[in-house]
């Protein structure tokens, strides 16, 4: 009886299938910050696995150049403010008033032009003056009437103030000058790097005293609120496995805890990476499925990068 005892046993556990344990890795939503502005770190108020709130500072960049061209573009908005201001006030009534006495004064030079080319053109009729002196008077008597046409004109152009499209100029110049000072600003307020949302600084790839560029990850957040399970599994393992069903796994980093999780994204890796041939003469191939398993239940302590496994023997057939 116990020979035939030890044969059964040791024949259920040749025939027993394989225990088969798959590996996960815990994983997080990973933010990368990089600046819209290039600079000198001046100040990292931060550290590594520092919890930060929505908009707390992370980077101090200092760029003077910037500042700069952002003081010279609220001064150029100040002058066009102060232009326009100009033009809807009109003309000073003092300018109004020194070109109408401009008028009268070249009023009188038309007169006295008038009188000279009179007197002139009389005494060349009687031979007391040349020709010369009357083409001489001529002209002058031309010249002082352009001049007070010219100041007519003046003095019209100041009693009716500017155009419309004068005023629409200086109203565009203006709007041109304000929306220079918003882009400068807003590159301004990014030579301060701030939170999007609630995370925990993961990494800083930069130090105090560097140059950096645009678009150069400067530092990575990592939201511990957003925590899953991730497993890369064969197809032939996944047959079984649909969106919704739930998961036992352990976690060794906590005391190999019990974590009951729920699957919410299977979905097939890259078209020529991780492939497994199903017969070494091989008629087709089998794919790799990256799965996430998100806790049911916020797990304490647990953090990315932690290893996760399962027992997958109960599901294979």
């Amino acid at each position: 009886m116990i020979t035939l005892a030890i044969v059964g046993l040791s024949g259920w556990y040749l025939a027993r299938p394989a225990p088969l344990f798959i590996q996960g890795e815990a994983d997080s939503t990973r933010i990368d910050i990089a600046a819209r502005v290039d600079g000198r770190i001046l100040k990292i108020p931060v550290a590594r696995g520092q919890d930060v709130g929505a908009g707390t500072a992370l980077l101090q960049i200092d760029n003077p150049e910037l500042v700069a061209r952002y003081n010279e573009a609220i001064a150029a908005k100040g002058v066009a403010d102060a232009e326009l201001a100009r033009i809807y006030a009109g003309t000073r009534e003092e300018t109004v008033a020194a070109r109408k006495a401009q008028i009268d004064r070249l009023s009188a030079d038309v007169t006295l032009a008038q009188v000279t080319y009179e007197r002139v053109r009389k005494l060349v009729t009687t031979k007391d003056a040349s020709q010369q002196q009357l083409d001489q008077a001529t002209a002058a008597l031309q010249v002082a009437q352009r001049a007070l046409d010219q100041g007519k004109l003046s003095y019209e152009e100041a009693l009716n103030g500017f155009t419309p499209e004068e005023v629409k100029i200086a109203e565009a110049k203006v709007t041109q000058a304000a929306a220079a000072v918003e882009t400068l600003k807003a590159l301004v307020d990014q030579m301060v790097v701030t939170a999007p949302l609630a995370t925990q600084i993961y990494e800083i790839n930069v130090e105090q005293g560097e140059v950096v560029a645009p678009g150069i990850p400067l530092l990575s957040l990592v939201d511990l609120n957003d925590l899953w399970l991730r497993f890369d599994l064969r197809e032939d393992l996944v047959r079984d496995l649909k969106i919704g069903d739930t998961i036992t796994v352990r976690i060794p980093a906590l005391g190999n805890r019990e974590v009951v999780t729920e699957v919410r994204l299977i979905a097939a890796k890259g078209e020529y990476a991780d492939w497994r041939a199903t017969r070494a003469t091989g008629d087709f191939d089998l794919r790799t499925f990256a799965i996430r398993a998100y806790p049911v239940e916020k797990v304490a302590g647990l953090r990315p990068g932690m290893s996760a496994y399962v027992d997958w023997s109960g599901r294979r057939q």
